[in-house]
């Protein structure tokens, strides 16, 4: 048995896709650890943008019989629709007849994932950090736009030693620092992630 995940992002070169991938599979370990423990593969492939996610996703999915092939991608603006499939759909009319259980959503982009855990990102940049640009006080930070997620991080790291925040050179080490708990009661999109996948792989047929 196998868990593969098509996400979105990494750029267009096998080495800063190499970056991402490290980095989240630092922050899915408990979804990893449970593969292992039930002696499943586990692959996580970084495909760079959304519609190559979806492509390796349904190439995937149409080969692989006994597994959970599972595709992860922004969802650019508010979720429209009673499921991510629904979703999907109906911003980029892509064909999903798929279980829901295997379509997910970064809400409304990765960063917001990353937003989400103020103290780790304070440890990670160090003096110069402005967290009060960060919009931790929203209530429901998936509501917060795409752009405004990129401003806040931007103006949150600008005076800080590492500079503005770069997705290539500084996702996959804030990845491995952001903990998942923190980021699932703040991201329910992201919380769902990690709740469906361990049921599905912990689950006696």
């Amino acid at each position: 048995m196998r868990v593969a995940i098509y996400m979105e992002g990494g750029g267009q070169t096998s080495r800063t896709k190499g970056l991402l991938r490290q980095g989240m599979e630092v922050f899915l370990a408990d979804i990893k650890g449970a593969c292992r423990e039930q002696g499943w593969y586990w692959t996580l492939v970084c495909c760079g943008s959304r519609n190559e996610a979806y492509r390796h996703f349904c190439d995937a999915h149409a080969k692989m019989e006994g597994g959970i092939v599972v595709l992860l991608v922004d969802s650019e603006t508010r979720v429209s629709g009673r499921t991510a499939a629904e979703h999907l759909v109906g911003r980029d009319g892509w064909d999903l007849q798929h279980i829901d259980d295997v379509i997910h959503l970064m809400v409304q982009t990765m960063e917001t994932w990353i937003v989400a855990d103020q103290e780790a990102l304070t440890k990670y940049y160090g003096q110069g950090f402005r967290g009060n640009a960060l919009p931790l006080h929203h209530p429901n930070l998936e509501d917060v736009s795409k752009f405004d997620i990129a401003q806040a991080l931007n103006r949150a790291t600008e005076g800080t030693r590492k500079g503005r925040y770069k997705k290539i050179g500084h996702a996959r080490d804030l990845l491995q620092h952001i903990d998942p708990v923190t980021v699932r009661q703040r991201c329910p999109h992201c919380d769902r992630l990690f709740e469906t996948l361990l049921r599905l792989i912990r689950r006696v047929d």
